[in-house]
């Protein structure tokens, strides 16, 4: 079973991924969007950090709620909303539960993405986030490693796509031959959960 403790450390391993990470995402989104993704992402997540360490939610649903929270409120872009909505979502579907298993989580998680898919009006194979959450959701129900694996592959299958929405968008078939840096970061994401959860990708 899965405590609020759980939640608050996965939370943290996303902030120091991200923070590992930054440049590179801020690369990729050099070539097809704003060249900010990476900064942004790593003021938002160690903002998140600092609140869970500050606030202690006590349930799973609270600490993703408080998170998403924190990220509408201090990244820019169109990624915190995003991110935000996909971790309020997420910690709605789970309620007032002190503790979840992985298959409540996996339910609640694919509430998050389709949510994500609504705020962005984006479907699978657009070229964004959705490309790496979508599959992770559905392998979410397996295990946390083929969840992690499925956002990572779905991240790199984003290369030979042209973006159908975002930024990257307008930049039309110049777009293909890139790695969309919001299905990177969500692989992050995922991995993070993964590796909080013992398990490999």
């Amino acid at each position: 079973m899965l405590d609020a403790d759980f939640f608050r450390r996965w939370l943290t391993a996303v902030a120091a991924s991200v923070d590992r990470e930054a440049d590179r995402l801020t690369e990729l989104d050099s070539a097809i969007g704003d060249a900010d993704h990476g900064s942004n992402l790593r003021r938002g997540f160690a903002a998140v950090a600092d609140v869970l360490a500050r606030e202690e939610p006590a349930t799973p649903g609270a600490v993703l709620t408080l998170a998403g929270r924190e990220l509408i409120s201090t990244v820019g872009g169109a990624s915190g909303p995003l991110y935000g909505t996909l971790l309020r979502r997420t910690g709605k579907e789970l309620g007032e539960a002190a503790e979840v298993d992985r298959t409540a989580l996996a339910a609640a998680f694919a509430a998050g993405v389709a949510a994500v898919a609504q705020l962005g009006g984006a479907a699978p194979g657009d070229k964004t986030m959705l490309d790496a959450l979508g599959p992770a959701a559905e392998a979410l129900g397996e295990s946390f490693a083929a969840a992690a694996g499925a956002a990572g592959r779905g991240a790199a299958d984003t290369v030979p796509l042209r973006a159908r929405k975002g930024r990257a968008s307008y930049l039309g078939e110049r777009s293909v031959g890139h790695q969309d840096p919001g299905a990177t970061s969500a692989a992050l994401l995922l991995a993070a959960l993964a590796g909080t959860a013992g398990e490999a990708a």
